[in-house]
C-alpha cells in the first residue's frame, strides 16, 4: 500500500500533466472496456475535459504523482452528471490508475483526496458507472459508501461485444444522513 506522505502526493491537475494523464487514459481505451470511449485520443483532443475541471468547485481533477516529482499513478475526477440545471447538486465520479499502480492504494489514495475536497461543496449525490465485471472497482465504492442503483444491461458495444453498466451513487453534503435510503446512509 501507499502512503499519501511518504510516496504519493495528491495535488489538482494541471494543464502540465495533460499528456501523462492522456496517455494514462488511452490505455484503457486500447486495452480495456472500463471506458467505453473506442479510440485513443490527442492530448489537444483532450484539452478540453483537462480544463472542464478547476482546482475549487465541484468539478475537480486530481492526481496522484509518485514523490518527489515523479510520475502521475492515477486521477480521479468529478464531473458534471448531466447538462440540464436540474442535475447540477449531482456529480458522476471516476478514478483511474496507471495500470502498474493498480492494487496499491492509489484509487483509495484519489478518492479520499477528492471527497474530502467536495465536502463544502452544493452537492447532493455522487455516481459512478462501473463496466463489468470489475470487482476491484465494485469494492472501491463500497469501501466509500457507495450502493448500487442499478444496472444498465448490454448498453455499450466494444471489442466486438455488448458491456452492462452498474450504476452506483453515494450521498454527499450535511443532509446526507437523513435522507438517504436506509442501505445509503453513511456508517
Amino acid at each position: 500500500m501507499v502512503s499519501a506522505s511518504s510516496e504519493v502526493q495528491v495535488r489538482p491537475g494541471a494543464e502540465d500533466d495533460l499528456e501523462a494523464l492522456t496517455g494514462l487514459y488511452n490505455h484503457y481505451v486500447r486495452e480495456t472496456a472500463i471506458t467505453f470511449d473506442t479510440g485513443p485520443f490527442t492530448a489537444e483532443e483532450r484539452r478540453p475535459w483537462l480544463l472542464s475541471h478547476k482546482k475549487d468547485g465541484p468539478h475537480r481533477l486530481l492526481v496522484a504523482q509518485e514523490r518527489p516529482g515523479g510520475r502521475i499513478l492515477g486521477y480521479t475526477t468529478s464531473s458534471r452528471f448531466r447538462q440540464k440545471p436540474a442535475y447540477d447538486t449531482s456529480v458522476e465520479v471516476s478514478v483511474y490508475c496507471a495500470p502498474d499502480a493498480a492494487g496499491r492504494g492509489v484509487g483509495t489514495l484519489l478518492y479520499k483526496a477528492l471527497f474530502e475536497a467536495l465536502e463544502g461543496e452544493d452537492l447532493h449525490r455522487a455516481y459512478a458507472g462501473v463496466a463489468l465485471p470489475n470487482e476491484a472497482s465494485a469494492r472501491l465504492h463500497a469501501r466509500f459508501g457507495f450502493a448500487l442503483a442499478g444496472t444498465f444491461r448490454e448498453v455499450g458495444r466494444k471489442f466486438g461485444r455488448y458491456w452492462d453498466v452498474a450504476w452506483y451513487e453515494k450521498p454527499l453534503g450535511p443532509s446526507a444522513l437523513t435522507t438517504a435510503a436506509p442501505s445509503l446512509r453513511r456508517a
